[in-house]
Formats: structure tokens, sequence, C-alpha cells
């Protein structure tokens, strides 16, 4: 009897040690991660797996998703076509698209999202979403520098470890991030700096946020300005964005350039200018004759380092103009974009441009 209730007490243990672990290992639930596909190079192919040419946003998110080795693993993953274009051909109707679905989504139990996107523009489309997203939930974007066809193709890593980031409870409060060779950078500080290497990105002013190797993710610092939630703009209602139009500054630069985008239409200029923001004599007086039609002048850099200095080396106050401060003229194409969508001052608009 005791030998019958001893074998008893050690069968019932063995049960227990097995079956706690298991119940317990059925109970995790993984973090539920969309990822939002928009074409790209990540979803191009080619002819040749060593040569430069290729077409872009051929691939489906589905078969990407499949493409990459244990990435269901990290989170309960589910991808959605949003477009498949190359990002040169990237638009506002795209990017308001885009940022309606993160933020549908992002009000549910979604857990974080995952944007492939070309990087000819990615910083671009970082950038307002990371003025317009209404949530602190990680979404990071990612692409790659060579198509999925290509020898030593990076795009599925890229994909695997921006979903790491997207997952994972650190990247909250971290406002958008682009994930691109193992670095993590913000939205507001990353920019393209090759035409065709893997390490293109960085954020020569700020650094990298943090790294994320194969998946395991660490953060170093926290973003620059004001962003997503922290955010005073919104999408809610919107359909187009204000023209915008950049000239770059070069010696001897056409002054008429600017008029011309005012008669076009324009509703504010940014000038990519020389050093600190700076132009020729006469492309000053025709951003003044610019400002004095209402039409806001941004002041920003074709330099890719340094803030852009209130009244450096021109008197903002007398040509009504803004200094872009640390936005390159891209970006500061896109604040100016979703800053006139009311009414403003000068000086306004010159506090925005400090504060995002």
């Amino acid at each position: 009897m005791k030998t019958q209730l001893f074998f008893k007490s050690i069968l019932m243990a063995l049960l227990i040690a097995v079956i706690i672990p298991i119940s317990f290992a059925q109970s995790e639930k993984l973090p539920k991660v969309i990822i939002l596909a928009t074409g790209g190079t990540i979803a191009g192919t080619g002819e040749s797996a060593t040569g430069s040419g290729y077409t872009s946003g051929k691939v489906t998110i589905d078969a990407m998703i499949d493409a990459v080795p244990n990435i269901r693993k990290l989170a309960d993953l589910s991808g959605e076509q949003i477009s498949n274009v190359g990002s040169q051909d990237m638009s506002v109707k795209i990017w308001i698209d885009l940022a309606n679905r993160i933020n549908e989504l992002l009000a549910g139990d979604v857990d974080g999202i995952v944007i492939t996107h070309g990087t000819d523009t990615q910083e671009e489309t970082a950038f307002f979403l990371n003025l317009v997203v209404k949530s602190d939930k990680p979404v990071v974007l990612t692409g790659s520098m060579r198509p999925s066809t290509a020898l030593s193709a990076e795009g599925p890593l890229n994909l695997y470890n921006a979903v790491a980031v997207a997952a994972s409870p650190k990247a909250k409060d971290h406002g958008v991030m682009v994930v691109m060779n193992d670095k993590i950078f913000s939205a507001h500080s990353v920019t393209k700096m090759n035409t065709t290497n893997v390490e293109t990105f960085e954020a020569p002013m700020h650094g990298q946020l943090g790294d994320v190797n194969f998946g395991a993710v660490e953060f170093y610092h926290y973003p620059h300005g004001l962003f997503t939630n922290q955010s005073e703009f919104s999408v809610d209602g919107i359909e187009g964005l204000p023209r915008v139009d950049i000239v770059y500054g070069c010696a001897d630069m056409s002054p008429d350039l600017i008029d011309i985008m005012v008669n076009a239409g324009a509703k504010g200029i940014v000038i990519a200018g020389v050093g600190d923001g700076n132009m020729t004599t006469a492309t000053l007086e025709a951003a003044k004759r610019a400002t004095s039609k209402g039409i806001p002048v941004v002041r920003a850099s074709r330099v890719p380092t340094g803030a852009v200095l209130i009244h450096g080396e021109v008197n903002d106050e007398e040509y009504g103009t803004i200094a872009s401060d640390e936005l390159n003229p891209q970006k500061a194409r896109i604040l100016l974009m979703m800053a006139l969508l009311k009414e403003r001052s000068r000086e306004n608009l010159q506090q925005l441009f400090v504060n995002y």
C-alpha cells in the first residue's frame, strides 16, 4: 500500500512538472505586430544577383515574411499591403493613408507596427509619421539597399530586426524609428548618406538611438524634439497637404525660381541654402518678395550637419524668413506643410522648427 502511494506521489509530481511548464508556455502571449508594406527595394527583384539594376515593389508582404527564418517567434505577425511603389514615387496620399491605418491599428490591441519602405524617401515618411502618429507604441520603418534577388541581400535581417524592435517593451515612447543595418535611429535625426552602401543611414547630429543584433534590442539615447503623441499635428479629416517647394542653393543661383514657385501656387518655400542657410543677395530679395505676400520661406542648408541659426547669416526678421534649426530641407518641407494647415505667425512657425 505504501509502495503504491509512493509511486502515485512520484507520478503526480512528474505530471505537475510536465503540465505546469506546458501550460505556462501556452499562456505566454507574443506581442502583436502588423507589417505594413509600401514597396521599395526590399520588395524588389532584379535579373542578376550581382547587378545594380532591379524593379522595386515586386514581392508581396506575405512572401517577405515567409522568407525570414524564425521571424514568427518574435511576434504574432500579419501583413497588409498599403502600396507597392519605389520610394521615389511615395506620395502625400500614401502618407495620409498610412498614418490613418497606423492610428487605427494602434488604438486597438496591436503592440507595434513595422513599415517596409524604399530607402530614397524613407526618412521623409518616418518624419511625417513622427508628427502625426497618435500613440506611444513603437512604429518602425525598415528597408534594404539590395533587392531580394541580390547576392547578400540584407532585407530579411533588417525585417527581422525591425520586428524585434516593434515587439520590444523597451521601444515604447521612442517615436517613429528607422531600423537598418543593425542600428536604431529616430525619425528626427536619421538621413540617407550614401547612394548604394548598406550602411547608408546615419544620424550625424545626434547619433543612433540604439542597436539591434539578431533580435536583441538595446537603447542608449532618447529621441530629440517633440514626436507622436506629444505632437500637435494630426491627419484627422485631412485629404491633402499645402504645396511646399524646395530651391537648391548654389553659386549664382537663379532668384527667379522663387518667383516662379509663388506664381505656380506654392504655399511655402524651403531654401536648401549654402552654409548656414545662406543664399545670394538677389535670392534673398526674391525670398523677401515671397514673405511679403504671406508665403513662408524657410532657410535650411544643403550641408549634412549643423543647425541653421536664427539671425545667423541672415536677418530673419528683416527678410521674413524662418531658420530650419536642425531639420534638413526635405524634413523642413514636411514640417512646413503640416504647419500650414492652419494660419500661423512667422514667430509661431519659427518656434515649431525649434521644437520639432
